[in-house]
């Protein structure tokens, strides 16, 4: 690292995850001097500890259900369980590929890689003052990426149970789990370590699991869940974990269970506590998150905020374009492009996966009242016709005005994590259910139900 007594750049991200690769990437195209501060792995979290790895463990237990199913079409196939230390060896290996191109990528684009914490020391005629490990950096320009933690609450015995972070360091396969949160992250590793099975109890406070989304999604998942041998203990209120002999107890009310591990999945909390930023007068929340306008901008000129850290979309390609767009105005003298947060596509993935985007059909109801029309179909998939495993695929249209434009989209079911995308294309480009039903439909598909519902 740079011994010199302080460097000065362009533009500093701190925080090497999607974010902040983005907006340094971008930069660095348009000649600048970038720095990116990075303690942990290129790549944050998505890379490291979330999307990409959990996507290669729901390959395994979308292929571990395929190997039950095929018995039902006529294959002699036996389901021996699966090799723990293969498969994470495996997704590991994968992961520090990704990792190694990152670091190779940033060094050869001319990008520098400060290894530690950053935090804000002071502001001087809009030049910004960082330190890292002692040292002194400064930018014109610094973006916060610092991204979110998985958060543990206060509760007697909540150091027993671990985060999303540690299971993917898990060494060996856990054969009693119980995952407390009924988000996105609870739902997608109870479907992995059920369809591994393992046996899984997910604890949600709520009395639907992914209670953010449109009701039709949660209604159908847990249904989904309960018949692949999921237990779900909902409106949980868990006052404790225990550390007994047999494992680690989990106090729900009266009842206790016991388990090999227990998951927090309680939700994020954003990583800005350490950066100092009252000490250079930048307006952050009480929860930790920092506000921005729709440009990213703080409340202090030259410091920006992106990502989940700014309490909108946590989606790895949300804080890409953001990033993206955000060195596109500060150096490409394209002043008014900006992200659009109101139609974001995204996959939750489930067994089965959900995707979707827009408006749920109750809140497109507090907006345009009467105007409001919805269009619903559910039915089994072929791909399970000759199995015992008869999932379901629901699919909401939810339209609006005389025109029927699609403001809502909501599909669960084998195949609908491909299906969005392409649909998500004609949403943004303003389709109405008219555009849907002139479009010829692609037979025999699930995807054809959308442009064939009445």
């Amino acid at each position: 690292m740079h011994n010199s007594k302080h460097k000065h750049f362009d533009v500093i991200a701190i925080g090497g995850g999607s974010g902040g690769l983005a907006v340094a990437e971008k930069a660095a195209q348009y000649g600048k001097k970038v720095a990116i501060i990075e303690v942990a792995n290129m790549g944050g979290t998505c890379v490291n500890q979330g999307c990409v790895p959990k996507k290669v463990m729901w390959y395994a237990a979308n292929l571990s259900h395929a190997i039950h199913d095929a018995q039902g079409f006529g294959f002699n196939t036996q389901h021996n369980g699966v090799n723990w230390t293969q498969l994470t060896q495996g997704r590991n290996e994968y992961v520090n590929d990704i990792v190694k191109y990152w670091d190779q990528y940033i060094d050869s684009n001319g990008i520098v890689h400060i290894n530690g914490y950053g935090k804000f020391v002071k502001t001087e005629q809009g030049i910004h003052y960082l330190e890292v490990n002692g040292q002194q950096y400064s930018a014109e320009h610094v973006v916060i990426a610092t991204g979110g933690k998985p958060i543990i609450p206060s509760i007697p015995g909540a150091h027993y149970g671990i985060t999303s972070d540690e299971f993917f360091t898990l060494k060996e396969h856990p054969k009693r789990i119980a995952l407390i949160g009924g988000g996105f992250i609870g739902v997608e590793l109870s479907g992995v370590m059920n369809t591994l099975e393992s046996e899984v109890n997910i604890y949600a406070r709520e009395d639907r699991l992914l209670e953010n989304f449109d009701p039709m999604l949660g209604n159908v998942l847990m249904t989904e869940m309960s018949r692949q041998g999921i237990t779900l203990n909902m409106k949980a209120d868990i006052t404790a974990l225990n550390k007994t002999s047999k494992g680690i107890e989990v106090v729900n009310g009266n009842e206790r269970k016991v388990f090999d591990i227990v998951i927090w999945a309680i939700g994020r909390a954003a990583n800005t506590r350490d950066l100092n930023l009252s000490g250079v007068g930048v307006y952050v929340n009480n929860n930790g998150v920092i506000p921005v306008d729709a440009y990213e901008n703080t409340n202090v000129k030259g410091i920006y905020a992106i990502g989940d850290i700014t309490g909108r979309v946590a989606l790895t390609p949300v804080a890409v374009d953001a990033g993206r767009k955000l060195a596109e105005r500060l150096f490409n003298n394209v002043p008014t492009v900006r992200v659009n947060y109101d139609q974001i596509p995204s996959v939750v993935f489930t067994h089965p996966p959900i995707a979707t985007m827009g408006m749920t059909e109750s809140r497109a109801k507090q907006i345009y009242g009467n105007s409001v029309k919805v269009y619903e179909t559910s039915f089994t998939p072929m791909r399970f016709a000759l199995s015992d495993n008869k999932s379901t695929t629901a699919m909401k249209l939810v339209c609006v005005g005389e025109i029927e434009r699609i403001v809502g989209i909501h599909l669960i079911g084998e195949g609908v994590d491909e299906m969005l995308q392409g649909f998500a294309v004609a949403i943004t480009m303003g389709a109405t259910k008219a555009d849907f039903d002139a479009t010829m439909a692609i037979h025999p598909t699930s995807s054809e139900e959308l442009v064939t519902m009445k």
